[in-house]
């Protein structure tokens, strides 16, 4: 049995699962799919081609599924924002249509997107991603599972941040952030200062891949070798575990460049 509010505006066309709540004030549009068990909390609005999964949490005054803000974007064209389950959406944050006919902006499972985040059209966050208060994330950008995006951080269009990866708070973000690497502001440039130890040791990660990783962060950011020269020791010198390739195939798939 869903819980609707008498002040909330539910549109004709919207479809509510089992034991929705819907707050004061909020705002659901004709085009909105809700899945079961989530709470839409007080003035929060959802519109647009919108999917929210189940058990997710949306906070007073988020706006989803709103116009995108690119000047590109077409009246009359169909976009679509995908969120998916157990996620968490905090005041004041805003998730963007995608600009072009059928272009999504996805929000996977168990995400965090705290107060006032911006995701723009396109954006694609996997699974199991947190970003801090305040971030924002331009056109495209991709963060892929578990990676951590610290507060006031902001992305140009385009970039990913791979899997596990944290970048720290205040960062500006201009090309990929590796994946297992923490990542943070030094002299106004955003720079590889490790592996993302503390991170890698609380999701179980081993040992041995832990201290493989740090033989190729020494290889990449410490030898002073350019980056071909120590992709190659990287793939000849370091046991190849899944992560080690992963990390090598996203260097040398990179199309911004990697920080």
């Amino acid at each position: 049995m869903s819980l609707i509010h008498p002040t909330a505006i539910i549109e004709d066309g919207a479809v509510l699962g089992a034991d929705v709540e819907v707050g004061p004030y909020a705002h659901i549009g004709a085009n909105v799919k809700i899945g079961d068990g989530t709470i839409i909390k007080q003035g929060a609005i959802i519109d647009g081609h919108t999917t929210i999964g189940s058990q997710c949490q949306i906070f007073p005054y988020a706006l989803i599924g709103m116009k995108t803000q690119d000047l590109k974007y077409q009246d009359g064209s169909v976009s679509y924002v995908e969120i998916g389950n157990r996620t968490v959406i905090r005041e004041f944050a805003t998730v963007h249509l995608g600009t072009a006919d059928g272009e999504k902006t996805i929000i996977g499972d168990d995400c965090l997107f705290m107060c006032y985040c911006h995701a723009a059209h396109g954006v694609i966050l996997g699974n199991h991603c947190i970003c801090s208060n305040s971030v924002q994330l331009a056109g495209d950008v991709h963060l892929e599972d578990y990676a951590i995006v610290g507060g006031c951080t902001g992305s140009h269009q385009f970039c990913t941040v791979g899997t596990h990866a944290m970048v720290g708070g205040l960062t500006k973000i201009r090309q990929d952030i590796p994946p297992y690497m923490l990542c943070d502001m030094v002299e106004g440039a955003c720079k590889v200062i490790g592996v993302n130890v503390v991170g890698l040791t609380r999701r179980g990660v081993s040992r041995e891949t832990i201290s493989a990783l740090k033989d190729a962060h020494r290889f990449l950011y410490r030898e002073g070798m350019n980056r071909s020269q120590a992709l190659d020791r990287v793939e000849n010198d370091v046991e190849q575990l899944p992560e080690i390739k992963r990390l090598v195939a996203f260097y040398r798939n990179s199309k911004r460049g990697v920080a």
